[in-house]
């Protein structure tokens, strides 16, 4: 008891044991003690460890509006009227985007879904290019790509023809050549886009034949001929779905149905024809000699009132950046359009050193005081009189 007592007194786990309840004594006796933090050595501190920073969300700036200097509007001053089918239509797509950077020239598109030059009584060509010119519609240039929808009997009258057959070749010639003299009799510059090679073997060798018939038809009228099959094949001269666009990379160029375009197939088939009517656009503008700029004269503010105005000596343009575009891949040619070759002179004339050496097996005829000149008595050794 006595032990008891004591251990009661002063063995509890902590002196203040006996003013806590039962339970709390008990839990305190048995519940093992928890492991102190040791004592930190003199000169050293524990820290807490701080919160992680919290995260920083950067808000969206408000757009800053930039002032941009407005253009100012060109009037178109070169036309350019694109016929024909479904093709024709591409045709025009592509050359509207070739020439977005040129506001001066305007493409109009006047192509009908459909139509070709076999069916008149669904739609008369040679009609409405009539009627077109008639009227006063301004154009500088025409460009015309058909036929892809004449794989069809041709009615004449009241007597059909198949296709191929001589009367059908007659009536389908003839009109191509109406259509060619009727711009030809206006001076308006005309271009005749040959037909392309499509997914058909068929229809492929159907078209080489038409194409025939707008090159000669073409050429009589003195309108130019563009041959685009070739630019459409692949390496086996064959029809692919696919093939290089504008800038060389090869992405998809002719729809499903093996025959229209895609949007870079309509480009690059526009790319054919660009080039021609660049051409004819610079030759309209007005030549300025770029090496020399004209001032206009001020009055000089010291001159008295009324007194001419001094003349101002020109001064020579500024340099521009870069020199002009040359192909690296074409022929070199003259201004008349011959190819470059040497110039004749006189010592072309002489035989040469080579050819006296290689052809003849002579040697060169020896000059006194070189190593070949065997000559004796040598002039400087011969003696003295």
């Amino acid at each position: 008891m006595l032990i008891a007592l004591l251990i009661f007194t002063t063995g509890g786990p902590t002196a203040n044991a006996q003013f806590a309840g039962p339970s709390t004594w008990f839990d305190q006796w048995f519940t093992p003690s928890q492991p102190r933090r040791p004592a930190a050595p003199p000169g050293y501190y524990y820290y807490r460890r701080a919160a992680p920073p919290k995260r920083h969300v950067a808000q969206p700036r408000p757009a800053v509006q930039v002032a941009t200097p407005d253009r100012p509007a060109v009037a178109p001053s070169y036309f350019v009227t694109v016929l024909g089918d479904a093709l024709g239509d591409l045709l025009g797509q592509g050359l509207v985007e070739a020439f977005a950077d040129r506001p001066e020239v305007s493409v109009t598109r006047k192509t009908r879904d459909s139509s070709g030059l076999v069916r008149d009584d669904f739609y008369d060509w040679p009609k409405t290019v009539h009627d077109l010119l008639a009227g006063n519609e301004k154009i500088n240039m025409a460009v015309i790509l058909i036929g892809s929808n004449d794989h069809q009997p041709m009615r004449v009258g009241n007597v059909t023809y198949e296709p191929g057959s001589p009367k059908w070749i007659e009536t389908y010639t003839a009109r191509i050549a109406d259509i060619s003299q009727a711009f030809q009799e206006k001076n308006i510059p005309l271009i005749w886009v040959g037909l392309p090679i499509v997914k058909s073997e068929r229809l492929s060798a159907e078209f080489l034949t038409y194409n025939d018939f707008y090159r000669a038809q073409a050429e009589k009228a003195g309108a130019a001929y563009v041959d685009i099959w070739e630019a459409f094949e692949n390496d086996h001269s064959q029809y692919d779905a696919f093939g290089p666009d504008v800038n060389g990379q090869t992405v998809r160029i002719r729809t499903a149905d093996g025959v229209n375009f895609t949007k870079a197939g309509a480009r690059k088939l526009a790319h054919f024809v660009e080039s021609d009517i660049r051409r004819a656009l610079d030759a309209t503008e007005p030549k300025v000699d770029p090496a020399v700029v004209t001032v206009p004269a001020e009055p000089s503010p010291d001159a008295p009132a009324g007194a001419a105005a001094q003349p101002v000596a020109a001064v020579p343009a500024p340099k521009p950046v870069a020199g002009p575009v040359l192909p690296l891949t074409g022929p070199t040619s003259a201004p008349g359009g011959q190819l470059v070759t040497r110039v004749k002179n006189k010592a072309d004339a002489d035989r040469t050193l080579i050819d006296h050496a290689l052809v003849d097996a002579k040697p060169p005829a020896p000059k006194p005081g070189r190593a070949d000149n065997f000559a004796w008595p040598r002039p400087e050794t011969s003696p003295s009189p």
